[in-house]
């Protein structure tokens, strides 16, 4: 085991002659013994959690996103810094609120009379950093005449679709509100809080940032109300123009079409 481990610790582009300076060679040891520790403390907590749900909270759902879900017990972990507690507490409110909210059970049908208004589509490229993609048309967002469950409905599921695109070792989507066009009559603020509310508790640190564009000043009074409640989540927003849209996020190919006008 020795043997092979030191060959691990060798430079590709090394000769097989070349010392390695044994400082070198007990640091590395020491990674490698570190990153198998940390795994097996990640997997020994994530086991804890799985029977103190099983142990204090039965009757919630198993399988995909529910109590015996490792993934979703691991990621929401990282969540709570590794605190159990704080983990079983996050998790119990977000597996309930799946259910009561009936998030399994959307689906493109169940959505399709809101998605026809074109306020909201997940684009169907990643951005440069290979991230999925939640685009939010602002002047098609009518609170006046939209039914705000049915907004919030067509929120979640393509929170669901973009998470979905997530490709392997990538755990974060971006969000882009075009707010060209916006006006008060678009304004809605009990709209805006929900969908921050809806990634800090069931859907935590899966929101990598958030783009406004092309931000009229009829906006910024609605944002200074927003985001004192959004706490840290307001450090993700950017506002910015569509020519920064396109240099820095998209490439020619892959730019959504309502940035190429």
């Amino acid at each position: 085991m020795a043997a092979r481990l030191s060959l691990t610790l060798r430079h590709p582009f090394l000769p097989a002659s070349y010392p390695i300076p044994a400082r070198a060679t007990q640091f590395r040891r020491l990674a490698v013994q570190n990153c198998v520790s940390d795994s097996y403390d990640s997997r020994k907590l994530v086991l804890e959690v799985k029977e103190k749900l099983e142990r204090e909270y039965s009757s919630l759902p198993l399988g995909r996103n529910g109590r015996d879900d490792e993934e979703m017990i691991l990621w929401f972990l990282k969540d709570r810094k590794f605190s159990v507690d704080d983990a079983v507490a996050k998790l119990t409110k977000a597996i309930n609120w799946r259910q009561e909210f009936g998030v399994d059970e959307l689906s493109e049908d169940s959505v399709k009379g809101m998605a026809e208004t074109g306020k909201a589509f997940v684009h169907e490229f990643l951005d440069v950093n290979g991230r999925p993609v939640l685009i939010v048309v602002a002047a098609k967002h009518l609170p006046a005449v939209h039914d705000p469950l049915e907004d919030e409905k067509l929120c979640v599921f393509y929170v669901e679709k973009a998470l979905s695109k997530l490709p392997t070792g990538k755990e974060d989507i971006l969000g882009i509100i075009d707010l060209r066009g916006f006006s008060t009559e678009n304004a809605d603020l009990r709209f805006l809080t929900f969908l921050f509310d809806v990634f800090y508790f069931y859907y935590p640190k899966r929101l990598g940032q958030v783009l406004f564009v092309e931000a009229p000043s009829v906006f910024r009074p609605l944002w200074q109300l927003t985001k004192p409640l959004l706490k840290s989540y307001a450090s993700l927003a950017r506002f910015c123009s569509i020519d920064t849209i396109r240099k820095e996020y998209f490439t020619e190919d892959t730019l959504p079409a309502i940035f190429k006008d």
